[in-house]
């Protein structure tokens, strides 16, 4: 149904990836956005590379951009683009980070590509044709007891004001899960628990380019994604969840809402 969209994602993923893997131990500017919100010239020229082969394929579109922001004309199709998560491992030369792209439709996201070119793995997914990773099928775990489960989270760049809640969440699951990881970039994180490699996932005050691809990718390889409360996910939410399903209530309920 959105072959031409996939196709352009895919090209507009590779291209930016080739971007940002030419910069990557060789960057000669980084600027923060914030305390610890940063910038590169990587970020901007992906990000320019990524929305001009959009609004070349798909003018009429609405691109929504974490350095550009809303770009285009008010649209039911909307492209919502991250075009280097993952901006502080890149600039420390820490090999995960990634380039996200998340096509939506009223709404809902219906496909989305996420790309780490220094990893060489491509994950996507298309509404109803499944999830797949450097072309090959990809599926949940099976883990069915928190207890058996390695999971993972993030910081947001505020924890200093909301430092008591992050701990709080992340001590009652840390003394639960068998292992915790950290790696910081959201999109490669839900393409993880997508293909098994995390069972489970959470972070809070993430932006909608962080998470509308691998939404689409975790769902299609059979996970489940809420909020903290359980309620149902869009990218706009505050808060997000993913899992493999079966250890969805078990870490809702560590989540304390």
């Amino acid at each position: 149904m959105y072959n031409k969209e996939m196709e352009t994602a895919r090209l507009a993923a590779l291209e930016a990836g080739r971007i940002i893997k030419g910069f990557y131990g060789n960057l000669e500017e980084i600027r923060k956005k914030g305390k610890r919100d940063l910038v590169t010239e990587a970020d901007l020229l992906s990000e320019k590379a990524v929305v001009s082969a959009i609004t070349k394929a798909f003018p009429d579109d609405m691109i929504i951009a974490e350095e550009g922001g809303e770009q285009g004309k008010i649209s039911d199709r909307k492209w919502v683009i991250d075009p280097l998560d993952g901006t502080t491992n890149f600039a420390h030369s820490f090999p995960f980070f990634a380039v996200s792209i998340g096509f939506m439709v009223s709404d809902e996201v219906v496909a989305g590509v996420v790309y780490n070119p220094v990893m060489d793995e491509f994950f996507e997914a298309e509404k109803g044709k499944g999830a797949f990773l450097n072309k090959k099928s990809i599926n949940v775990s099976a883990t069915a007891n928190i207890r058996d489960a390695l999971v993972a989270t993030g910081f947001p760049y505020d924890i200093d004001k909301k430092s008591d809640e992050i701990i709080g969440r992340l001590k009652r699951i840390i003394v639960e899960a068998q292992g915790l990881r950290r790696p910081g970039a959201a999109s490669i994180d839900l393409c993880y628990v997508a293909n098994g490699r995390l069972d489970g996932f959470w972070e809070q005050d993430l932006k909608p380019w962080d998470t509308a691809a691998g939404s689409i990718i975790l769902t299609e390889a059979g996970g489940e994604i809420s909020d903290f409360s359980g309620k149902g996910f869009n990218p706009w939410l505050k808060s997000i969840l993913a899992t493999n399903s079966h250890i969805h209530n078990d870490m809702l309920r560590l989540m304390g809402i």
